[in-house]
């Protein structure tokens, strides 16, 4: 389940993934709220569904590659962040998901509308307790 440490007790440190919707059981996926009636999907906890009112979910896998359909390099970022990077909005079967390109130089020469990336994940820190966490981003396909 996402949002839960996943570890054994002679296995690896536990994951605990960074946003509720990325599920790190098995191969790494995102997986968002689909509504029953009209199957418009959202990442966040919905009592409603925003397109058509009814309050039917359930979940929905989304691909783990997808196409950049838009992008920007940030140059400048806040302090103890890694810059530049790319920023990207990416295509995964019809679902538009914001992360950022991973494993890819920054530059308009490697990166393009149309790229076909996929779902990677990305260590983004670990507590006293060897507990990591996890998120997300897009690396070439």
């Amino acid at each position: 389940m996402a949002g839960t440490p996943q570890r054994t007790t002679d296995g690896p440190a536990p994951r605990i993934p960074l946003v509720d919707y990325l599920d790190l059981a098995g191969e790494p996926r995102l997986v968002v709220r689909e509504c029953d009636g009209c199957g418009a999907r959202f990442f966040d906890r919905r009592n409603a569904c925003a397109a058509c009112g009814l309050t039917g979910f359930h979940a929905a896998e989304l691909p783990r590659e997808g196409t950049v359909r838009t992008f920007t390099i940030v140059a400048l970022a806040a302090p103890g962040v890694p810059a530049p990077f790319v920023a990207a909005v990416v295509d995964c079967g019809g679902t538009l998901v914001r992360g950022n390109l991973v494993n890819v130089d920054p530059d308009p020469d490697h990166v393009t509308l149309g790229m076909k990336v996929r779902l990677t994940t990305v260590p983004v820190g670990t507590d006293a307790a060897g507990t990591q966490a996890v998120g997300f981003g897009f690396e070439p396909a």
